[in-house]
């Protein structure tokens, strides 16, 4: 591995590339947990001219996007052609696009699906997870399990929790980016079957960028940002919803006793659907940017890259490991499209500073209490494996600025 300090780096990366040594990526890296960078034909779409909301060309937009929204929700394929049910599929679920971030979406979920009084589970293990904790206690009577940051769920506890009734769901932070750690969701849509409570998911890191599956679990609302496992535009979010928690949402209307909305109301939401349509001024060309990302998804195909991110984590995990770094969460539930690396004794985020400065490559820091004391590598979106490998270079390279002197490992050889 060739050895690079400092603002020296930039000149020796450009002598490689003049003596045809550079091979895989020459460009900066950015390896964060999202947004994440968008391919050309995203940014090409987001500077289309602005067409009118409630034409034809932007239901057409809207046909399109609903349908590669169920392609990266893994449900079952829907027409792309506007008047032909875009938003749904012969599995029972029905996709709805936010105008607004991945909050937002989680946010109407939460408010449209509880009653003020209605008990609802949130256990969690990093910042997001608390969000939806903190978000949920808005609108509904929320008992907040909080386990330490990157230590897996105790099923246990949560079983017992569940069998002791009169709970109307759970709902989890799928894919903790602030911990690096994926829940297993499979386990907890067993224990809300047996229990029969609703299963909410904040899916906004994990849909598009590791294993999730809605039907099977039973879900009845996932969530997902486009800026990141699916590569899209910031500002943009979607949910996917099945019939029962459309029925429960209608029932708590008619009834009287839902809670206040009014931009995020889902009952105008599903009353659109069919017209492929938003209730409100939609986000025009964050959705058509939204298209090309999920094109790019189809072509790469759900399963290749949910194996692409998993294998670049996993390459992540052990490198470090070997380098003798410290890993933040729990080894048999890692996530695939990020990784939580704790900083050796003496090093804080200057490191992060300088590999942005001198080696032009980005990663991020960690959150709240352990901010300063990790750092935290994106695998998500359209990530080259080429790209992860030079990044883990450099980032060997700025360690050894700090005088850290790292085992001289074949980085490339961790992600074959």
């Amino acid at each position: 591995m060739p050895s690079y300090s400092g603002q020296r780096y930039v000149v020796q990366l450009l002598n490689r590339t003049r003596l045809g040594l550079n091979m895989g990526h020459d460009g900066d890296c950015f390896l964060v947990p999202g947004p994440v960078r968008m391919n050309q034909e995203c940014l090409k779409a987001l500077a289309n001219p602005t067409i009118t909301a409630r034409g034809s060309e932007f239901r057409d937009v809207m046909a399109k996007l609903n349908s590669g929204l169920r392609y990266a929700f893994n449900l079952s394929p829907s027409s792309d052609q506007r008047k032909n049910q875009s938003w749904a599929g012969d599995d029972g679920y029905k996709v709805i696009v936010v105008s607004g971030s991945g909050t937002a979406a989680m946010e109407m979920v939460m408010a449209n699906r509880f009653r003020p009084n209605d008990r609802v589970l949130v256990p969690t293990n990093g910042k997001f997870g608390e969000r939806v904790a903190e978000m949920g206690s808005r609108f509904c009577n929320v008992k907040h399990l909080k386990y330490e940051w990157g230590r897996s769920f105790d099923l246990g506890e949560i079983e017992e929790q569940l069998a002791r009734g009169n709970w109307e769901a759970l709902a989890i932070c799928h894919n903790e980016t602030s911990s690096g750690i994926t829940q297993d969701a499979l386990e907890l849509a067993e224990m809300c079957q047996r229990h029969n409570v609703a299963f909410i998911i904040d899916g906004i890191t994990s849909v598009g960028g590791l294993p999730v599956h809605p039907e099977q679990w039973g879900a009845e609302a996932v969530v997902v940002g486009a800026q990141k496992c699916t590569a899209g535009p910031s500002g943009i979010a979607a949910i996917a919803v099945n019939q029962r928690f459309i029925d429960r949402c209608t029932a708590i209307r008619n009834q009287d006793d839902s809670n206040p909305t009014y931009y995020l109301d889902i009952i105008p939401a599903i009353k659109k659907g069919d017209d492929d349509q938003t209730p409100w001024t939609p986000a025009i060309n964050p959705a058509m940017g939204w298209v090309a990302a999920l094109e790019e998804l189809k072509s790469e195909g759900l399963e290749n890259r949910w194996k692409r991110c998993d294998l670049m984590a996993k390459g992540v995990s052990n490198l470090f490991t070997d380098l003798g770094f410290d890993l933040l969460a729990d080894e048999y539930f890692r996530s695939s499209t990020v990784t939580a690396i704790l900083y050796p004794e003496g090093i804080n985020d200057d490191w992060r500073t300088k590999l942005k400065e001198d080696y032009a490559t980005q990663v991020i820091g960690g959150q709240d209490n352990l901010k300063g004391k990790m750092f935290r590598i994106g695998s998500m979106g359209e990530t080259p494996v080429a790209e992860m490998i030079e990044g883990c270079k450099r980032m060997i390279s700025c360690f050894n600025d700090f005088g850290l002197n790292l085992p001289n490992l074949d980085v490339g050889s961790y992600f074959e």
